[in-house]
Formats: structure tokens, sequence, C-alpha cells
């Protein structure tokens, strides 16, 4: 196993290792950056946080970041009522699947079953493994995870098999249905279409089923919409967010609930309360981080910035979509996304990976594929001419891999 690369400093999309060499960060370090790295404004902002208050307890107390930050978070979700606060991803999924259980169980009306797409990611704790799709991920966990009711992902194709498979799972004693909205990213980068999800949110709220829209990857305009359920007409009950919600600057979660389930816990018995809690649940510096980051969406017209480079992406998914090389092209808002031919299964262990991982490295771009899905998402302030560089590069190595399949 090679040594890690030593990063030393970042600065817009580029990220700089010890001796010096540049890299194209494409992937946004794992889809959390959308300013560039470095960003002066976030970084005053979190340096003046830091000489006023680092964090304080939040349980009996609270503060101006983490006020400020919910009223603003809430103002892009008028469906919904109550921000939780916690540490990532995984936590923010957590706390929405125990927010969904003990509605039921405070209500008195136990529920056991959670609805969730096959091939889905949300996480690496037990609860969110639970929930996802049983693969390299959780493996060595499968037998202490909770039941969970795996319908098909609604892509071209198996829409009625996705529309059926939920219409039986509701017939179950489900307590919520937990999507990654439009795009499943650790799955490969798979699209559906947002009429579909209309459908499946609709089916369960005819139930009265909990619907909880992940949104860690998809949220802050990574499908073009400042939010992914934004492309949707119906609306759900529960949002996680972390990833890009401090610009890429440091570990946030929020759990987001509308009124109805915050009210089964608005009660005088304190068997009832919602015992979950972090020590560093809404630390004041993260909160600033992300309303910084926030800021910056209206002072650099970052929508803006979101719209010009989805035309770009719809670009290079036209450019390659034929490519002798690529099985499928596909794209949404910043995302772009390559399946690759390879005699392998299309999974993440694909061992095309590494080979893709280290020919973009010595090219001086960070790209680091799930398998053989090869995708672009990059910070929103990549120019044009940095993103032509990585589909020239990306070109270069499918030109390489159609030569030697076709001998």
């Amino acid at each position: 196993m090679e040594a890690p690369i030593a990063i030393v400093r970042g600065e817009g999309t580029l990220l700089f290792d010890e001796n010096g060499k540049a890299y194209i960060d494409a992937i946004a370090s794992w889809w959390v950056n959308l300013h560039g790295h470095a960003h002066p404004y976030i970084a005053r902002k979190i340096s003046e946080q830091m000489q006023t208050l680092e964090h304080a307890i939040f349980s009996g107390f609270t503060h101006e970041p983490a006020v400020r930050l919910a009223e603003r978070l809430l103002e892009f979700f008028p469906a919904l009522d109550k921000v939780f606060y916690s540490d990532d991803g995984s936590t923010s999924v957590e706390v929405a699947l125990k927010m969904a259980f003990q509605y039921w169980h405070n209500k008195g009306e136990p529920r056991t079953k959670i609805i969730a797409f096959e091939n889905a990611y949300h996480g690496d704790t037990f609860g969110s493994m639970s929930v996802g799709a049983r693969n390299v991920f959780s493996n060595a966990f499968d037998e202490m995870l909770f039941d969970v009711i795996h319908i098909p992902v609604p892509v071209a194709g198996k829409e009625q098999e996705s529309i059926q498979k939920m219409n039986e799972a509701l017939e179950q004693n489900c307590a919520a249905f937990i999507f990654e909205p439009l795009v499943q990213g650790a799955g490969g980068m798979i699209m559906y279409e947002s009429h579909l999800l209309d459908d499946l949110i609709q089916l369960a709220k005819s139930k009265n089923v909990i619907t909880i829209a992940d949104e860690v990857m998809t949220g802050f305009g990574r499908t073009g919409q400042l939010f992914a359920t934004d492309h949707c007409e119906n609306k759900p009950d529960i949002i996680c967010l972390s990833k890009g919600l401090t610009g890429g600057f440091l570990p946030l979660g929020a759990t987001i609930c509308s009124a109805e389930i915050h009210s089964a816990f608005l009660t005088s018995d304190k068997t009832k309360t919602f015992f979950h809690g972090h020590s560093y649940t809404a630390n004041p510096i993260a909160c600033s981080a992300a309303l910084a980051s926030l800021d910056l969406f209206e002072k650099e017209k970052t929508m803006e910035r979101v719209a010009a480079l989805s035309l770009l992406m719809q670009k290079a998914k036209t450019r390659f979509e034929k490519h002798p090389a690529v099985k499928e092209a596909r794209s949404l808002g910043t995302i772009f996304a390559i399946e690759i031919k390879t005699r392998e299964e299309t999974e993440y262990l694909n061992p095309l990976a590494e080979k893709v991982h280290a020919f973009f490295i010595e090219r001086g771009i960070i790209l680091r594929p799930l398998g053989n899905i090869l995708y672009v998402l990059p910070p929103y302030c990549i120019t044009e001419n940095e993103l032509e560089k990585v589909m020239n590069a990306i070109e270069d190595f499918l030109s390489k891999l159609a030569t030697n399949i076709n001998r």
C-alpha cells in the first residue's frame, strides 16, 4: 500500500502537497467543499467566533450562532419546524431514525419497520448501516443490524417494480421511509427522476409513514436546486444535512423535522424525552462556518455558479455517452458520472478503481472512483479551464482503456 499524500495547504479548487505539487480537487474532498479551500470569508468568521465563544454545553443552554443557523435553515423548508444538531452525516441520519421510531413509541403506536432503497448508503453508524445496502461497508456487522425493507430504486426500467414493492412494504408495520433524493452517492451516483420520488413520498404519506430525506450529499446546490427535494412537489417530514453545511470547513450535522413530529416529544412525561446528545452538539465555531457558507450563497451568487456548472456537466455527459469504453454517462446538477465498461461486475471493489485513482493523481487531479464508476463533483469555484483539464484527462484515460479492450 502506498503512503498517503501529505497535503499542506489548499486554495480554491486546488490542494498542494508537501512537495509543492498542486491537485485539482475534482470531488470536493468527499463532497464537502462548496466555495473552495481556505475561503478567506469563512476562515475570518471562524476566527472571530473563536475569540468570543469556542463551545458551550447545549443542554439547558443555547447560543446565538446555533439560533441564527436554525432560523436560516428553516427558511429553506417551510413545511418543517425544528432543528436538531449533531456531528456529521451518519449521526444526522441516526437522529432521524430515532426520532421516527420514538415518535410512534410516544404516541403509543409502536412501529418497527423502515423502508429504504436497495443500493443505499446513509452512513457508518449502526442505524445508518441498517438502512443502507448490505455490502462491503456493513458485511462484518450484518447480524447486528436491524431489519429493513429494501425496495428497488426507481431507475429507468424499474419504475413500476419500485412502486409495487413500495405498496407491498407499506402494508407492514412501517415507521418511516428513508431515501437519498434523486442521487445515490456512494452507491455509484445512481440517478432517478423527481416525479417518481414524488409518487413514493405520496404513497408513504397516504399510509401516515414518516418520510426522511437524506440530503447529506445532495444538499446545498449539488443537484442544481438548493436541495434535491426542491425538485419535488411532495416534501419530507424530516431532512438530514451535513457535508456542505459548513462549506467543507468543520463537521456539523442537522436533522430538521416537522412540528407534528416535534409535538410527540412535548410532554411533562420525562420518559418521552428525546435522549440524544453529543458533547459538541451545535458547536458555535461550526455553526459560524455554516452561517458564513450561507452568506456566500448570496455574496458570491453561488446558485448562478451552480447553474453554469450544471450546463458544463450536461455537456460532459453528451461528450462521453457514446465513448466505446463507457457503459453509461449521467449528470444531474453539478454531478457528472460515467460507468466504465469492465469484465468485472459494477461494484465498489471493482479493481479498476486503483488504476483510475493512480492515473489521475499522476496528472494532478483528485478523482476517487466508486469501483468502476468515475465521477466529478467539484467545488463550485472550479474554472472552465480546470474542468476542461479534468475532462481531457478522463478522455485520455478512456481512450487508453478502449484500446486495451479492443485488443
